[in-house]
């Protein structure tokens, strides 16, 4: 199967399919956007700039400041937020101030790109409290992408248990992936990088590297997984061939799955997921060795028959972390577009998306917070970003018109 669409238009049609509404219920929404009201904001919030894309005038707003390297951020019930932080620290933001929870696992290893990472809500939170963590362990040959799982306390993690953790330790240090995210039906999806020393694991079944996971709630593979009957596979495995998935999402209304994945240089990739498909990574690539700039060593094509091409190649180098898909009215014009957080790049871009092409590519936030690390739809419906850096905040995007 092949899906390599490269092209993006100046003219944005602006109909994609699944999740795009009528144009009907788009105009009654257009109608209703002053209607919106505005999220009170705390002393401690201050808006630091104000944008006019091409279909929303927004303000950007500093909800919270004084993080390191923040991670990923995760919404309560009841308007708390969870906020992970790179170095091991786990944050409470309440009411603009940030307590430190206490509980986490002792052998969170912070080590180059590794460390306390993504975190994720039981799909039935609060009926179901499990709350989701995932991090780099101290294992045998170096580290190891785990997965964790507690309940909130107070200020404190308890009941923690660790539900999963790639077969193998290693080095150096980088492309952990560790994005998660729940499919419709109630399993966990955990991406996990190639590790960075060897590429070819990706194309090893028998190794968790370089895979999109399906996981149940409580860690073990999920039934149906499209490798379950192969004796050289690991049964958790739902995709692979992946160089290191750091955004991923799941469209709530049919079910699909997307992510956006690290390349090397010119290779980053918006992909569209399917049970047991093979991406590639590193014998099929659309980019070149970072250090060299010549053709990585083991690729052998641009595309191959039996692997799956990306949607979508984000050029120039975008360096992706952090994807968010439009669902709530705040924004009607951005409905059913894929938010897609860039670090290196240091902007989203809003990808539309009709019969599984990009046909509309816009930079939005470019430059203003600097690294993003993370992109996500509030509850409330505004857009919330972290950016990444020594002394990072927390942002939300709200629509001015």
């Amino acid at each position: 199967m092949s899906m390599n669409h490269h092209t993006t238009e100046a003219h944005d049609p602006h109909s994609p399919p699944h999740t795009r509404r009528s144009s009907t219920k788009k105009a009654l929404l257009l109608a209703a956007v002053p209607l919106l009201a505005m999220p009170l904001m705390s002393a401690a919030e201050n808006v630091v700039d104000e944008e006019r894309t091409q279909y929303h005038h927004i303000r950007i707003v500093e909800v919270v400041d004084g993080l390191r390297h923040p991670w990923a951020v995760a919404f309560l019930p009841d308007g708390r937020m969870l906020i992970t932080e790179r170095e091991g620290r786990l944050q409470l933001l309440e009411n603009g101030e940030l307590t430190r929870v206490s509980g986490l696992p002792n052998d969170i290893q912070a080590t180059g790109q590794g460390g306390l990472m993504d975190i994720l809500l039981h799909h039935d939170y609060p009926n179901q409290d499990w709350i989701y963590l995932t991090y780099s362990r101290r294992a045998s040959g170096g580290t190891a992408t785990t997965l964790v799982r507690g309940r909130l306390d107070g200020e404190s993690l308890v009941d923690v248990e660790q539900i999963f953790t790639q077969d193998r330790g290693s080095g150096p240090g980088r492309h952990y992936g560790s994005r998660l995210a729940w499919t419709n039906d109630g399993h966990l999806l955990m991406s996990i990088g190639d590790r960075g020393a060897q590429p070819p694991r990706a194309q090893d079944l028998g190794d968790h590297a370089g895979t999109l996971l399906r996981l149940n709630e409580d860690g073990s593979p999920a039934a149906g997984n499209p490798f379950e009957d192969d004796e050289d596979a690991h049964d958790e495995i739902y995709s692979y061939g992946h160089r290191n998935i750091q955004g991923l999402i799941v469209n709530p209304e049919n079910g699909e799955i997307w992510s956006t994945e690290h390349g090397p240089r010119g290779g980053d990739e918006l992909n569209f997921h399917q049970a047991g498909e093979n991406y590639g990574w590193p014998v099929v690539t659309l980019g070149l060795d970072y250090g060299s700039q010549q053709e990585i060593r083991e690729a052998q094509a641009r595309t191959m028959e039996g692997m799956v091409d990306p949607v979508y190649e984000l050029l120039p180098t975008h360096a992706p972390s952090g994807l968010a898909l439009v669902t709530a009215d705040r924004f009607p014009r951005w409905q059913g577009d894929l938010l897609a957080g860039g670090l290196r790049s240091e902007r989203i871009r809003r990808l539309v998306i009709r019969d599984y092409e990009v046909i509309h590519d816009e930079e939005i936030l470019l430059g203003t917070v600097g690294r993003i690390r993370d992109v996500r739809e509030g509850p409330d419906g505004y857009i919330y970003v972290l950016n990444d850096h020594g002394s990072s905040s927390l942002f939300r995007i709200e629509p001015v018109d």
